[in-house]
């Protein structure tokens, strides 16, 4: 690939990253700096390191194929940085709409749609639909969602997530809500519901005591 590479080598020396390790609080410092055109400030992104290692193996493969995609489809490369810097060790998938998507990179809905092709078909990203309109999904990396077997007539994944929401998309009801929310209890095996406190304001009928019926609970695991 001599124009990929010879490309590449043009981007290398656009580009130059340095990385610092930072004493005494076991944070690694990377700044990314345009030397052609040096700003003023540099683009700092703080990670945690990881004790008793300076480099982690990466596929060359995925280098290279990383590089083409920076040459062919600029706009692909954008959106999949979007999408990564959404996500947090606990999670490899995010929720948006094409409309919030192009907002964050600062394009049209029709662009968004024409860059995510390159990444479902390249293997960067897998695409789940929520909903029929397609214009909400969730884009997974890193592990596809894994599908239960059909029962009952219902075919489903569920997966950890990170969901973006424009309030622009809000209603006005949810944009002024204000209070608490009522509490769903979270339990741990074996534990039950004890209802305590007063009760609802009159002309409320309270229960018998002993037989209040259980709210719907979050269950821990031990």
């Amino acid at each position: 690939m001599p124009g990929v590479r010879k490309s590449l080598t043009s981007f290398r020396k656009r580009c130059v990253i340095f990385r610092e390790n930072v004493s005494g609080n076991g944070a690694a410092v990377f700044r990314e700096r345009n030397v052609k055109n040096a700003p003023h400030h540099s683009k700092t992104h703080v990670t945690l390191a990881r004790p008793g290692r300076q480099f982690v193996q990466t596929e060359r493969a995925t280098h290279e194929a990383w590089a083409r995609l920076i040459l062919q489809n600029n706009r692909s490369a954008q959106l999949m940085h979007v999408l990564c810097s959404q996500l947090d060790d606990a999670t490899n998938a995010v929720v948006a709409s094409q409309k919030t998507l192009a907002k964050l990179m600062g394009c049209s809905d029709r662009t968004v749609r024409n860059a995510l092709t390159p990444l479902i078909e390249g293997q960067w990203i897998q695409v789940v639909q929520l909903g029929m309109s397609g214009s909400v999904n969730a884009y997974v990396i890193n592990s596809t969602v894994a599908w239960t077997k059909p029962r009952d007539d219902l075919h489903l994944s569920a997966f950890h997530a990170k969901v973006i929401a424009d309030a622009a998309d809000q209603s006005k009801e949810t944009l002024e809500m204000t209070g608490k929310l009522r509490t769903v209890p979270l339990l741990y095996p074996g534990e039950t519901q004890l209802p305590t406190g007063p009760g609802l304001d009159p002309p409320a009928q309270p229960s018998l005591e002993g037989l209040e019926p259980e709210i719907p609970s979050l269950q821990r695991k031990i």
